[in-house]
């Protein structure tokens, strides 16, 4: 697998949340750094199943806080289908 999952995924929540994918790090959190609110997660989450063609456990994914949580889901989702 290419390591460009963390890179697309900086590029989706920078499309969602109207942010700067390069100021984005591992440790940025949603709510808290960048202000995301309930239904912006839920957006976070359909964008990443569009980006990477994935279906996610809904209630796992909410519970993802960070962008480094994010990538590591994602990793894990994208393993399991294979």
């Amino acid at each position: 697998m290419p390591d460009d999952v963390e890179d697309r995924v900086k590029q989706v929540v920078a499309r969602v949340l109207k942010c700067d994918a390069s100021a984005l790090t591992g440790e940025t959190g949603f709510t808290r750094d960048l202000g995301a609110e309930s239904l912006d997660s839920i957006r976070l989450v359909a964008a990443f199943e569009d980006e990477f063609d994935i279906e996610m456990d809904e209630e796992g994914a909410l519970e993802v806080q960070t962008v480094g949580k994010a990538v590591e889901f994602i990793r894990q989702t994208i393993g399991e289908s294979k």
